[in-house]
């Protein structure tokens, strides 16, 4: 079973990873930081609460993150794709038992697990590269892995151009994370936007009594979807992801890799556009900095895995 501390901003897609690790038998889902992107860092916080209440574990520590990005600057939020309070038409209720924690319990986590534990960012990365700057890259750099989703490699970005959102939304972080991380996967947009998940799937999903988001999941499944019809017309469903970014980490042999150093470029025209060496002789770079890219996946396996978890129950688990 992996242990694993998500950093996301719940999102839509964050929920649907967040109900994935919680009913996959092999995630240990030992904390949720939340931070501003999706919508904003308390919002983000409300979110995950109220998913971990549904699913019958407040007791998850809530390790509320960045409220903005390094620049400062104010945060743009989209509530076309993911609603006003980020659950599309879901509205968590006022009241809810939640086990919040300030930032520095995030610290405690990676001192404690060390090596048992990956890091998944699937937000923007200021809460993550917060942590190498106060607790430093060593101890960070302890944990087994780090996977981030983000990023867009020879293909077209999702906020601009070029640039996918979680990287756009603070390059001068994440490109702070790639320099002093080690052992990074990167689950670009490349393959994250062909993690389809269809209607059909969902209705199957959603007639399963035996796990409390079944009726959650529709609703909010449907509000992103139709988001996704007014971005890319004609696409049969809406990609997942963040949850794939989770299979990838309990699934990495269903993934083709190539190694490169990555960097963000924080410039005002290209902000956000990842930069690797994809010649065929790449300019030498130590091993240690280099980052794992996925560059492809076995759909019909993610997909068989993603409806056999959403499927199940929560009982076996934990």
């Amino acid at each position: 079973m992996k242990k694993v501390l998500l950093f996301g901003d719940p999102g839509i897609d964050d929920a649907i990873a967040i109900i994935y690790a919680l009913l996959n038998p092999e995630i240990d889902l030992v904390g949720v930081v939340t931070g501003f992107g999706n919508v904003d860092e308390k919002q983000a916080t409300d979110n995950a609460a109220y998913l971990l209440q549904l699913g019958g574990r407040p007791d998850i520590p809530i390790i509320r993150g960045a409220k903005g990005p390094f620049s400062g600057e104010i945060v743009t939020y989209y509530p076309e794709i993911h609603g006003p309070e980020g659950l599309g038409p879901i509205r968590p209720p006022e009241n809810f038992t939640a086990n919040v924690r300030d930032f520095n319990f995030a610290f405690e986590l990676i001192r404690k697990y060390k090596d048992e534990l990956t890091i998944v960012d699937t937000g923007r990365s200021t809460s993550l590269a917060a942590a190498y700057l106060l607790l430093g890259e060593d101890i960070v750099n302890s944990v087994q892995d780090i996977y981030l989703m983000g990023g867009a490699f020879n293909y077209p970005g999702n906020v601009t151009a070029v640039a996918e959102a979680n990287f756009h939304g603070d390059p001068i972080a994440t490109d702070l994370v790639l320099e002093k991380g080690r052992d990074i996967t990167i689950i670009p947009l490349n393959v994250t936007n062909h993690s389809i998940v269809t209607p059909q799937m969902i209705d199957v999903i959603s007639a399963q009594q035996q796990n409390p988001f079944s009726t959650l999941i529709k609703p909010i499944y449907e509000y992103y979807t139709n988001a996704y019809k007014e971005l890319i017309p004609g696409l049969n469903g809406s990609p997942m992801h963040d949850a794939i970014t989770l299979f990838a980490v309990v699934n990495p042999h269903y993934f083709q890799y190539i190694s490169r150093r990555v960097r963000v470029d924080t410039s005002e025209k290209s902000r956000g556009r990842t930069i690797a060496d994809f010649r065929v002789k790449p300019d030498a770079e130590p091993l240690v900095t280099l980052d794992r890219i996925a560059l492809s996946f076995d759909y019909h396996a993610y997909i068989k895995d993603f409806m056999k978890i959403m499927t199940s129950s929560l009982t076996h688990n934990k």
